[in-house]
């Protein structure tokens, strides 16, 4: 099993890092560079939506995504010490409706549900982990 771990803030000039990371993961792992872009799209909406919602005010706090390779698998599991929130429970949009008719909110979620094979939420102790799934091998 291969692992790497990225520490993050709750800026969001860090999706950089997450870039950087997943360029660099893709080139090690010998990762499809489209599986790496649309992973990596994931990734930064599950990370904005924790720097713009899970954070009662702007004081610096740590987000840590934990990465591995196994089984034919990237696992990420993404933590954070904010507000409780299950994002596998929001509702889907409906994407039915012309953009200016929708609601604000819950796209980035449901682009998460697109890209992602699996997206699993656990509330452990007073740590949200997020994890998402993605099959890399048939």
């Amino acid at each position: 099993m291969e692992t790497h771990k990225i520490k993050l803030t709750n800026k969001l000039s860090d999706l950089e890092k997450i870039r950087d990371a997943m360029e660099n993961i893709g080139a090690e792992w010998r990762i499809d560079p489209q599986t790496c872009m649309s992973v990596n799209l994931a990734l930064e909406e599950a990370f904005t939506n924790i720097v713009n919602y899970a954070f009662e005010n702007n004081d610096p706090q740590e987000i840590v995504v934990d990465i591995k390779k196994q089984d034919g698998k990237l696992i990420f599991v993404i933590k954070d010490e904010g507000r409780p929130y299950d994002p596998t429970k929001a509702p889907e949009p409906d994407t039915s409706l012309p953009a200016e008719d929708r609601p604000i909110g819950g796209l980035g979620i449901f682009l998460i549900r697109k890209i992602m094979d699996d997206v699993k939420y656990q509330r452990i102790e007073a740590q949200n982990q997020l994890t998402l799934i993605k099959n890399i091998n048939p």
